[in-house]
Formats: C-alpha cells, structure tokens, sequence
C-alpha cells in the first residue's frame, strides 16, 4: 500500500476532507502509475480519486469506537494537496 497515507480514523484534531482528498489522490496515483496522467486518462483518473476521497470520507465518519483519539503525528502534515 501507499506509504504515504496516513491514518485519518479517531486522530485529534480530527482529519479534514481535504486530508482525506490527498489520501485519495495518493492511492490512485499509487494504482494507475501515473503522479500526472495523460489528457486521455485525465478524466477517469479524476473520477477515481472523487470516487475513492467520498468513500474514505464516508467511512471515516461511520467508524465508532470507545477509544481515545490518537495524537496526530507530524508525518499527517507532510501529506500535500495537488491537482
């Protein structure tokens, strides 16, 4: 899997959409191989991470526990927000 993602479940603060987009992003790009991918591929590629992001995001919010929320560490910071 992408080493580059990290956890967004029960951290404090709590993780935004946009960390949740990036994660995303991270994970398609990871999938198709491409870090840009071509104008042919352009769309498909940006439907998957709409996709993958509403779907992370969603079960982000749906998970419960008892437990106390984890620290964030500063490697959840690294992660960067591209088009």
């Amino acid at each position: 899997m992408c080493r580059n993602i990290t956890t967004l479940y029960n951290i404090a603060p709590a993780a935004t959409e946009d960390e949740a987009r990036a994660a995303a992003l991270q994970y398609v790009r990871k999938v198709s191989g491409y870090t840009k991918p071509s104008k042919a591929n352009e769309e498909a590629f940006q439907r998957a991470v709409d996709d993958v992001a509403a779907v992370t995001w969603r079960l982000v919010n749906e998970l419960e526990t008892s437990a106390a929320p984890r620290e964030r560490k500063n490697s959840l910071a690294r992660i960067t927000i591209s088009a």
